[in-house]
């Protein structure tokens, strides 16, 4: 990587030699001696090509694959460029007389070389056959110049940083990632693809193979969801000891060992900065082997339980699970820490646990706003990463001290969390009076007789769905949720 003692002999900064790849100096900052990457002929071809081409055709293709006046590194090529995408936006075609015009106008005629240098452009290109290759060349060298900038930008960086390096680690991380996601600008697709898709997804759920998205292993809510989908960001919140992250961490279990897919393991990463990793793993195993936690710690614990526990565990140590038991993470950190896991692995799942354990910053005003910014960093992680987001979050008090169900305005701290998530799961107890369905037969015929207590999970907001409620039965021996019989009841 290029130092800042390397530059050329007019000893620019990083930041000045970077300003370069934006067209503010000249083209002629050498990196190492070397010029910046570069294709002179290429440049002159794609820009022979727009002025010549009367059907605006290569000049829709630039503009759909977002070339700017900055993808060029000649200096009197960007303000041509410039020019030409003025005389496109008024719906003018490019000529020379047009462009000559247009670059008099703004003052650059002369600096391009005038009329001449344009009639000379034109005439090195005898067809715009070529044109999309000109482009793609174009495209490539300006990204190799990005990289550059953002070498650089990282020295200078580092260099003067004074605040927490683990910020500036998220940031540059985020700004590499980004010169990648340059590369995969999507084009303008005939929609009958989607419709081909979108009928491929039907016919599977007519024919009851699969759903949209993750399957939770509660078919009351899989019923109401249709499973959590990528890109989506979803809240399961309840006040505390209710037995959201049981909740959250029975989700991970069903879909970490569901026959569904045994064939392509979804891997999960799960952010605990409540508990520790080992307590998590403790809370796991004991529940998916039935063994109560506090007969486990005084040791009254009968031999084939000992060998289930046993066996359970080899199961975790199989699963396709990540954990990060880190405390105080902030967004950022959060987000290039899962970004790194799926630039290694595949990853189908993220959760998070919880909300308002997450650092925010110093800088925002209240609470309020950090959580606001917290908030909107979870759903831009789903996006970015195209994977389902469980965030837990707390209640606030007001559904206890009013004696009703929890409803949306309850989540803590900041109505941005109900505004930025896709669907929000409310858990709270049943009340007097309600009319509670017998538990489904549990796992390899055991009693259901030992005691539980009726949970209802309220499907609050669901952006693409309908909301609902589904009964659950929660295992307080286990730590642990069960279903209860009969179908989720609509609202």
């Amino acid at each position: 990587m290029p130092t800042s003692s390397s530059l050329a002999k007019d000893k620019a900064s990083p930041s000045e030699q970077a300003s370069a790849f934006s067209g503010k100096n000249s083209n002629k900052e050498l990196v190492e001696g070397k010029a910046l990457p570069s294709n002179q002929d290429a440049e002159q071809g794609l820009l022979a090509a727009c002025i010549v081409d009367t059907s605006g055709e290569v000049m829709g293709r630039c503009m759909e694959q977002s070339i700017g006046p900055d993808h060029f590194y000649h200096h009197n090529h960007q303000l041509i460029y410039e020019a030409l995408l003025d005389l496109h936006q008024d719906n003018q075609e490019a000529d020379e007389i047009l462009l000559a015009e247009r670059l008099s106008t703004n003052g650059h005629l002369e600096n391009v070389g005038g009329q001449e240098a344009l009639i000379q452009l034109t005439s090195r290109i005898d067809t715009t056959a070529h044109a999309p290759y000109w482009l793609d060349i174009v495209k490539q060298k300006a990204l190799l110049r990005k990289c550059i900038y953002v070498a650089f930008e990282i020295i200078d960086g580092a260099n003067q940083l004074q605040g927490n390096v683990d910020d500036f680690l998220a940031g540059m991380e985020q700004r590499v990632c980004e010169l990648g996601d340059e590369q995969n600008i999507r084009t303008s697709i005939p929609f009958r693809e989607p419709i081909n898709h979108a009928m491929e997804q039907i016919q599977r759920m007519l024919s009851r193979e699969e759903m949209d998205g993750l399957l939770t292993g509660y078919n009351d809510l899989d019923t109401l969801t249709n499973g959590f989908k990528p890109a989506e960001m979803i809240v399961l919140a309840a006040r505390p000891s209710v037995g959201k992250t049981s909740l959250a961490m029975n989700f991970v279990e069903n879909i970490a060992f569901s026959p569904k897919y045994k064939d392509s393991p979804k891997n999960t990463l799960v952010f605990s900065l409540e508990m520790s990793a080992t307590s998590l793993a403790m809370r796991l195993i004991c529940g998916r082997a039935r063994v109560n936690m506090n007969d486990l710690r005084r040791g009254f614990v009968p031999k084939k339980h000992a060998e289930k526990l046993n066996q359970i565990s080899r199961e975790f140590q199989q699963a396709p699970l990540w954990v990060d038991d880190t405390s105080g993470l902030s967004i950022n950190q959060i987000r290039a820490k899962a970004r790194r896991l799926k630039m290694r692995n595949k990853l189908h799942l993220v959760v998070v646990d919880y909300l308002q354990l997450i650092s925010g910053d110093a800088r925002a005003q209240s609470r309020e706003n950090q959580i606001s910014d917290i908030s909107r960093g979870l759903k831009a992680m789903a996006k970015e990463l195209d994977v389902p987001v469980i965030v837990l979050s707390q209640l606030n008090r007001d559904s206890e001290k009013e004696k009703r169900d929890p409803r949306l305005s309850d989540l803590r701290e900041s109505g941005s969390i109900e505004q930025d998530a896709d669907v929000v799961m409310l858990l709270g107890k049943h009340r007097k009076g309600e009319d509670i369905r017998e538990m489904d037969q549990g796992a390899e015929g055991e009693s259901q007789e030992e005691d539980y207590e009726p949970i209802q999970l309220l499907l609050a907001k669901q952006r693409n769905g309908p909301t609902g409620r589904v009964n659950l039965a929660f295992r307080r021996k286990y730590t642990r949720f069960e279903s209860m019989q009969g179908e989720p009841r609509l609202n």
